[in-house]
């Protein structure tokens, strides 16, 4: 028998975000999805060896990894569209559910079953919310990126998204602000700036 959900979560490249939005470079959820990769991983070592954690990584690493899975059968609905009110929110919130459950039915039910607590998370797990603050970050990061390329459309998102992850009061983000951000306003020649030829 044949399945089909590699070949879904391959078609993650066609999938735009931020369409509602001037940018300069598109992005789409397959990179997107490996930047907040990185990112969780990254905040998830900060709290475990910064700040005396104990998350798990690699759940952290496989929550970001799928987090953005069930568009690919949705596709991205914008930001403000996905909250503009409650009903709208918790609608939106069972058609991700239910293109999850349609996702996991694609799979061996052996696969399926390693994949279930990743591609559906723990919600309320320490793991989850460092997941959820690497997605901020990383659509931080894009504004910053479209800024540094004279684009203001995404002034208003930068700064919305900068208050929210500084509210949610995690020692790991605030350590990645204060010793990251800045270099992502940097232009190549400044960052091999102290590299030798």
């Amino acid at each position: 028998m044949s399945y089909n959900f590699y070949a879904f979560m391959d078609r993650m490249k066609y999938i735009k975000r931020w369409v509602l939005m001037h940018s300069y470079r598109e992005e789409n959820i397959m990179e997107h999805s490996q930047q907040v990769t990185m990112l969780a991983h990254a905040l998830a070592i900060i709290k475990n060896k910064i700040y005396g954690g104990s998350v798990n990584v690699e759940r952290v690493v496989l929550y970001s990894m799928y987090h953005e899975c069930a568009e690919v059968l949705t596709g991205d609905l914008p930001t403000p569209v996905k909250y503009l009110n409650a009903s709208i929110n918790v609608a939106y919130k069972d058609i991700e559910e239910k293109a999850c459950d349609k996702l996991l039915t694609m799979l061996p039910e052996e696969i399926a079953s390693e994949l279930t607590p990743y591609v559906k998370p723990d919600t309320n797990s320490e793991e989850y919310k460092i997941a959820k603050a690497a997605d901020r970050l990383a659509a931080f990061v894009k504004c910053l990126e479209e800024k540094k390329s004279g684009n203001t459309e995404f002034l208003k998102a930068e700064k919305s998204i900068e208050k929210d992850l500084l509210s949610r009061n995690m020692p790991e983000v605030n350590y990645f602000f204060e010793h990251f951000i800045k270099g992502y306003m940097l232009t190549l020649d400044e960052l091999n700036c102290g590299i030798e030829d």
